[in-house]
């Protein structure tokens, strides 16, 4: 199986790629607040989504 490489990707996409990486953590910050404070189930899943991503990006599997 090939490995994904961004820089094989159109420029658009591998723009929005990086925006998206920069955008993550402090999303990930303001929903763990919002979780501590007024905890949902939709929060929750929220902030799993939003770790799965991060770490994601962090072990650069995107």
């Amino acid at each position: 199986m090939a490995r994904f490489y961004r820089y094989k990707l159109p420029p658009w996409a591998r723009r929005s790629i990086i925006i998206i990486e920069r955008v993550t953590l402090p999303i990930l910050i303001f929903q763990l607040i919002r979780t501590l404070l007024f905890p949902t189930t939709l929060d929750v899943f929220l902030l799993g989504l939003l770790v799965g991503l991060f770490i994601a990006f962090y072990l650069e599997w995107i």
